[in-house]
């Protein structure tokens, strides 16, 4: 495993920035714009590899109806 993040280290972060960086733009963008500012908040300050922001987009982000 050294050898490998030794010989692909650069790579692997740079893979990994390509692949949180998008989601979490998408899902602080959703946060911010539906109000939630909690999470946010938690969006913006964990990083979970794009686990906690996928979450949030697929379960969380979805705007209420406003009620008549």
């Amino acid at each position: 495993m050294e050898q490998f993040l030794a010989t692909y280290g650069r790579e692997v972060i740079i893979l990994l920035m390509l692949w949180t960086l998008p989601w979490k733009g998408v899902s602080l963008w959703k946060a911010a714009h539906n109000g939630h500012k909690k999470w946010f908040i938690a969006l913006l300050l964990i990083n979970s590899l794009a686990v906690l922001d996928i979450i949030y987009i697929v379960f969380f982000s979805k705007k209420k109806p406003a009620a008549v």
